[in-house]
């Protein structure tokens, strides 16, 4: 090296070093590299359901193995946030929860799209600010009946009178329920305040009520196999947006074979949109662009790692995922929605006047 590069090198080195100098002078720090931002920290998985559900399920599954795909390897700590149909969950998140990376929730969509059709739901938080970092399942709903029952079709429904159990305003047991009566013309007598989805079975097999609606297809198969495999419950109808192929070999109507009107059709496919985030997980608005990305990144990588998919087989947990992206450009669809929609939309998931 000839003495003019060794001078200019020089002058290099110490410029940066009186650029560290002036830094560590005045206080500053260089921020830490996101591979590093998570050493020794925990991820608290706030779980908008009650312990035992399908949604505490699915969540706890993740963390279990979520961790081992975010640089530093964070302790996720599940911890059950249950309340509104898991609005208090969302809430914590909107308000509360610190936007760097260390709080995410799962709750029901219910709640996401809850301040588009139940203005009670207005204000509390807005949907399109949560930053998605994806979906475990999009799944189909269903309606089912217990084997004591007399109702053992959705034409026994539409001839007489059901009693259904359902969780509070907001939560799929109840917003569906009411879907059927309204656009389907079920019978249903909606008995709304249970819990979630646990009570809800307690409350089947004592025979308090007939059955339950807004049931997600893989929640009944992993909290109660031998209902299904023992035949102990009648499927009356299919929600989604298109046939499960499961239930078609298994003879459950799709809901579009008793919806009539295109305007009803229009309402109730909006309604199961929602269903594409069967199983969404979600940031506080705001959250750290760079902490966003490692935490998509680690989900997507989790839900297709051996490891985790056994560990949902074990579970009898149903796995297709959706990026956070596409999540998060499902919502914003759904509310740029027609206000003539929404309006029916909001009619037929509510008691009838």
């Amino acid at each position: 090296m000839n003495d003019h590069h060794r001078r200019g090198r020089l002058r290099t080195l110490a410029c940066g070093a009186a650029v560290s100098a002036i830094a560590l002078t005045a206080g500053l720090s260089v921020p830490a590299a996101a591979n590093d931002f998570y050493a020794g920290k925990q991820i608290v998985f706030l779980i908008g359901g009650d312990a035992g559900g399908g949604y505490d399920l699915y969540a706890r599954a993740l963390s279990r193995h979520m961790g081992r795909f975010i640089p530093g390897a964070p302790i996720f700590v599940p911890r059950n946030q249950p309340g509104a149909g898991s609005g208090t969950a969302a809430a914590y998140l909107a308000s509360v929860a610190p936007k760097d990376g260390t709080y995410i929730g799962a709750v029901f969509p219910g709640v996401i799209i809850g301040p588009l059709l139940e203005e009670k739901q207005q204000g509390l938080f807005d949907p399109t600010k949560f930053v998605y970092l994806g979906s475990a399942d999009s799944g189909t709903r269903v309606c089912v009946t217990y084997q004591n029952s007399k109702i053992k079709t959705f034409e026994d429904a539409q001839k007489n009178k059901v009693i259904i159990g359902a969780s509070a305003a907001g939560g799929s047991t109840r917003d569906y329920a009411y879907l059927h009566v309204n656009a389907a013309g079920a019978q249903f007598n909606v008995v709304s305040g249970y819990k979630g989805t646990v009570d809800i079975f307690l409350a089947m097999e004592r025979g308090e009520v007939d059955g339950m609606c807004g049931l997600d297809w893989s929640s009944l198969k992993s909290q109660r196999p031998t209902w299904v495999s023992e035949k102990k419950i009648n499927i009356l109808v299919q929600n989604s947006i298109d046939p499960e192929p499961e239930l078609e070999r298994m003879g459950v109507p799709p809901i579009w074979k008793f919806v009539k009107s295109e305007q009803d059709r229009q309402a109730v496919e909006m309604v199961f949109s929602q269903q594409i985030f069967g199983r969404p997980y979600l940031a506080p608005p705001g959250a750290n662009p760079a902490q966003v990305k490692v935490l998509r990144d680690a989900f997507m990588t989790t839900v297709k790692d051996p490891e985790f998919l056994a560990d949902a087989e074990k579970s009898r947990l149903d796995v297709t995922a959706s990026s956070g992206e596409r999540v998060q450009g499902v919502v914003e669809k759904l509310y740029s929605s027609s206000k003539e929609t929404v309006k029916r939309a909001k009619e037929i998931i509510s008691p009838p006047s």
